[in-house]
């Protein structure tokens, strides 16, 4: 007997989007880190990110596997990274200097997985991997040198990555309720 399996990947891009959407609306200096934001990083950018790449595993998603549990445990270790010193966990917060470094290595990381998306992935999935890739790198780069100009430029930028991660995660379900293509995602000729 054959067992239908859902897919997850718009659970995963809807909690990558969200979160990063809210991320980066601090990093654009409209408010700053609440518990909000870390909620979101820990429950839906980070939970449900995994059990998405969990799901993956299940239908044989290298790609999908990689990517949901790769940047759910990104948002896991970041809220991490801001709470733990205020609970005496790790006596100092990481320096500026240091979260440059572990920026650079998830733009590092999503320059691979971007360049894995243009092998057969439609527009709209390569577009949010080549945006993430640019949002990494200029957070590092905000991050180096203490510019709060670049730290607005990739909170505008952040902005628009998550919300196209959102329209990726709603065209594939609308798509997949009516039969056909009602948003479109830029699928690749065959």
């Amino acid at each position: 007997m054959s067992q239908k399996i859902a897919n997850p990947a718009p659970l995963g891009l809807m909690g990558f989007g969200m979160t990063t959407i809210l991320l980066n609306i601090h990093n654009a200096g409209y408010f700053p880190i609440d518990s909000m934001i870390l909620a979101m990083g820990i429950f839906f950018g980070g939970i449900a990110q995994i059990m998405a790449g969990i799901m993956e595993y299940r239908n044989g998603n290298t790609f999908g596997t990689t990517a949901f549990t790769s940047y759910g445990s990104f948002w896991l270790t970041l809220v991490a990274l801001i709470v733990m010193p205020n609970m005496g966990i790790g006596v100092n917060g990481s320096s500026a200097h240091f979260m440059g470094w572990y920026l650079g290595l998830w733009g590092l990381f999503t320059l691979f997985m971007f360049i894995a998306t243009l092998a057969n992935y439609p527009r709209v999935k390569q577009f949010i991997f080549g945006s993430l890739t640019v949002l990494f790198f200029l957070l590092a780069a905000r991050d180096f040198t203490g510019s709060e100009l670049i730290g607005t430029i990739a909170g505008f930028e952040g902005i628009i990555c998550g919300a196209s991660a959102i329209y990726l995660a709603m065209a594939t379900i609308i798509n997949g309720e009516y039969g056909r293509t009602v948003m479109p995602i830029g699928e690749l000729k065959k």
